[in-house]
């Protein structure tokens, strides 16, 4: 089992254990919003389900999943992981709104992203946020992801397609900031 850890957090795979406060979290639905597969209502059957296809994407070395936890009292505090998607390595990421304005996504993303370079060698990494999640840009812009178009992508709390601000980070840029603005993409 690969535990990474930072000042603040711990970071493991996730475990059924987990599914309450899975579902507790992402069940809020400003937090289901920013993510592109959670549907809403989010229920403990959502989460098992959630576990099992991270520990799924795991065994085939297509997706490393982790919980974020907190070492001050080991309180699950959200999920970030980084899987391979149209033969990419893409990292997504999300923390309950207790959890919100602390600086633990920041952490937490920048010890996942020093992981996906180090273990699995990619020459970039890409993210990407919704226009109407401006916190998650910044949390990309401190690591130094730089712009790369926006696209419409699927939501499915929302029932709709919402505008996805794209980023990339290369391994030689990691760390280095640069700034970015969202975009808006209109749908007729």
């Amino acid at each position: 089992m690969i535990r990474l850890e930072t000042d603040r957090l711990v970071l493991r795979p996730p475990e059924l254990r987990d599914a309450p406060d899975i579902a507790r979290w992402v069940d809020d639905y400003d937090v289901a919003k920013n993510l592109a597969s959670a549907p809403h209502p989010y229920t403990e059957e959502n989460a098992r389900a959630f576990v099992a296809r991270m520990d799924d994407q795991w065994a085939r070395g297509e997706g490393w999943c982790f919980a974020i936890v907190r070492k001050d009292d080991w309180r699950l505090a959200g999920c970030c992981g980084v899987h391979l998607k149209d033969g990419r390595f893409e990292i997504g990421y999300w923390l309950g709104k207790p959890f919100w304005n602390q600086g633990y996504c920041t952490e937490a993303v920048r010890r996942l992203v020093a992981f996906a370079f180090a273990e699995l060698k990619p020459a970039s990494v890409r993210a990407g946020w919704y226009y109407d999640n401006p916190a998650s840009g910044r949390v990309l812009e401190k690591l130094g992801f730089l712009p790369d178009g926006a696209e419409m992508r699927g939501c499915l709390a929302r029932g709709h397609d919402v505008t996805c601000n794209n980023v990339l980070l290369t391994a030689a840029d990691f760390g280095q900031k640069g700034p970015f603005e969202a975009v808006r993409l209109e749908t007729r």
